[in-house]
């Protein structure tokens, strides 16, 4: 009976095939990771760590730096080393929580190598994008925030900054009326107060835990509850709640495109790039021009944005809008309740935004993910109120994520209540879910990824013109959406413009070269006066359009043409001429 049970245990063994492409029998990843939750900063990186030992010649790891708290700043690199280095392919960025509290962006990351990694070799599209586009991936780029949202009495919303001492009340000290947890169960939640017909609330009466305001009326009906906040005391004794916490800047908001100072866009710091996660961060863009893809992940709301952050920047130019609209309308679709948005123009403004600079500063197509919207808890845009979630909770979590109301004697409210939602409801889905949300924003940047440049040199012309003079023409192209160079790049002059290059061998000489201006008229050629085996554009490639050359040489032997650009892969092509 035993070999029996060992014999079908072996034949089901063998019939598991290789990769997990995401399809729910007959596979079996080589690395399983539990994705019905979120992990603390240390596991995280785990379990980065273990993917680097399940695939230690596809996925490296480097220190960027340390946080405001001396925390690693990771950074993954996942290539595919049989096609060439990461520096000579196109790169796609993709970093999350950037704000403490935004902890699934790691999340997203994580699952987004895990992805690649497990179906490389197995899945052809992934092969394909992985032989010419390079990952770096940064799960985290606040682990201060990170680390103590999970360790710490937090909400929700808080733990959103990083943990450099900041003077939010400007009396000297630092830091000093931080968040408290007064019923000691570990969240932050509400505080509400019993004030019979002096309240700005009401109870409601299909179930008494939610709270309805009372609308504004002519007939002077009041509430009988009013709505204190999030937990807490005055502890500095200023008359005022929680107002000097940790931190307290954000660092999406210090990035040197349109930065603006403390009142003007609160949070940004005393400069750009001024707190020592973002340094590292934009250090290592500006050292890497090859990035040609960026995506942000934050939360929550179900939002795919672009910039501009703000309105006084104007609109972006043209050819690039249509790479945004294309990526982002495919996004709507892979995404079921987000919505592609402009920033300042459908949410609001944002002066020093870090996917804004990537474009406005750096020519690269960015994207910031808004991860999970309320709206999957149903499937469908109804019942997202206060009532709807306290039903969600109640008949899918079994009322797991609601603190009941209990009394307490505040030092300055006297009689109140605490209770409502912990810190792990409602900017983060629920661990049914979150799997779903993942996947999902992980293959959007698999989309973008796939949109990284790819230049093609197609067969060249040789044409004899007599007296052992030949014109070679030559066709470029892109093969995918983004272009070599975007077109805010070609305006502004960021980075290095594309070069068209002939490299003559012995029995060539090369007489001269330029663009062609007429794709039927070759004769009409825009010569360069310098250098013509080195032509330099700064427009890029788009895909498609073309761009044709002509170079003139004399003599028989092999000229080799190359293409270069920061954000393709390189490519050449050899022609013979007898």
């Amino acid at each position: 009976m035993i070999a029996i049970l060992l014999t079908c245990l072996t034949l089901s063994q063998d019939e598991v095939q290789t990769g997990f492409p995401g399809l729910p029998i007959g596979h079996e990843p080589r690395v399983e990771i539990h994705w019905n939750r979120f992990y603390d900063l240390e596991e995280l990186y785990a379990q980065f760590d273990r993917l680097q030992q399940a695939w230690p010649e596809h996925l490296s790891s480097q220190r960027l730096g340390y946080s405001t708290e001396n925390r690693e700043l990771r950074l993954y690199v996942l290539n595919d080393p049989a096609t060439g280095p990461p520096e000579k392919k196109p790169a796609m960025w993709i970093d999350g929580n950037v704000h403490g509290n935004e902890v699934q962006g790691g999340e997203a990351v994580l699952y987004t190598a895990w992805y690649l990694l497990e179906n490389k070799g197995h899945n052809a599209r992934v092969d394909e994008l992985l032989e010419r586009v390079v990952f770096y991936l940064v799960p985290s780029v606040n682990p201060d925030g990170r680390a103590h949202w999970f360790a710490d009495v937090h909400s929700s919303s808080s733990a959103r900054s990083g943990y450099m001492p900041v003077d939010d009340d400007r009396d000297g000290v630092a830091d000093e009326d931080p968040p408290n947890d007064l019923d000691g169960d570990g969240h932050r939640t509400q505080m509400r107060k019993y004030l019979p017909g002096e309240g700005t609330h009401r109870l409601d009466p299909d179930d008494p835990r939610v709270m309805v305001r009372v609308p504004e009326n002519d007939r002077g009906i009041r509430g009988d509850w009013v709505l204190l906040g999030r937990e807490g005391i005055d502890d500095d004794g200023d008359g005022r709640i929680d107002e000097d916490g940790p931190g307290r800047y954000d660092m999406n908001r210090a990035w040197p495109s349109l930065w603006q100072p403390w009142h003007v866009q609160r949070g940004g710091g005393p400069y750009p790039l001024y707190w020592p996660e973002t340094r590292a961060v934009a250090g290592f863009l500006l050292s890497h021009p090859n990035v040609a893809a960026v995506q942000s992940f934050h939360n929550a709301g179900g939002m795919i944005l672009r910039g501009p952050g703000t309105e006084s920047f104007g609109g972006y130019p043209a050819g690039d809008l249509r790479v945004f609209d294309q990526l982002g309308e495919e996004g709507e679709r892979m995404l079921p309740f987000y919505r592609y948005l402009v920033l300042w123009k459908d949410l609001y403004t944002v002066f020093g935004g870090f996917a804004t600079w990537a474009y406005e500063g750096l020519g690269v197509i960015s994207f910031t993910n808004e991860l999970w919207t309320g709206k999957r808890r149903f499937g469908d845009e109804e019942r997202v109120d206060a009532a709807g979630r306290q039903w969600f909770d109640d008949h899918l979590l079994s009322g797991a994520g609601f603190v009941e109301w209990k009394p307490y004697e505040h030092p300055l409210y006297g009689a109140i209540e605490i209770g409502g939602f912990r810190k792990d409801v409602g900017r983060i889905p629920p661990s049914f879910l979150i799997e779903e949300m993942l996947h999902r924003n992980a293959m959007f940047c698999l989309a973008h990824a796939e949109a990284c440049p790819q230049v093609l040199i197609e067969d060249p012309v040789v044409t004899d013109l007599g007296s052992g003079v030949h014109a070679i023409d030559v066709v470029f192209r892109n093969l995918r959406a983004i272009p070599t160079r975007t077109e805010r790049a070609s305006q502004q002059a960021i980075g290095l413009p594309d070069r068209y290059m002939l490299d003559p061998r012995r029995g060539l000489k090369l007489l001269a070269g330029g663009f062609r201006q007429d794709r039927y008229r070759p004769e009409q050629v825009e010569l360069a006066e310098e250098e013509p085996g080195r032509l330099l554009r700064e427009e890029g490639l788009v895909k498609g359009d073309e761009v044709r050359v002509r170079w003139f040489v004399r003599g028989t032997g092999r000229a080799v043409i190359l293409w270069q650009g920061e954000k393709a892969r390189d490519v050449h092509a050899v022609v013979d001429i007898e």
